[in-house]
């Protein structure tokens, strides 16, 4: 396995010494994991939009028709 150091401030180092119940290794490395999978997704979605035709003036008009169609959804629930 490898080790991975930072540097950090000696106030930071501080505060973290504070909270002895956080382990900040499996910490670091849970949110290392979430970049990796947004970064991932980030590519997967631009590889899909770069084939798609639909242009911002379709975009803008799909998304109005969804507000508008919650907006009566919520109307006819009674929560607006």
């Amino acid at each position: 396995m490898v080790s991975l150091t930072l540097k950090i401030t000696n106030e930071f180092k501080a505060l973290i010494d504070k909270l002895t119940w956080i382990n900040w290794s499996e910490l670091a490395r849970e949110e290392v994991l979430k970049k990796l999978e947004e970064e991932r997704s980030v590519e997967t979605f631009k590889k899909i939009i770069v084939k798609s035709r639909l242009t911002e003036e379709d975009a803008d008009q799909l998304s109005e028709n969804v507000k508008q169609s919650m907006h009566q959804s919520l109307k006819r629930k009674g929560l607006i």
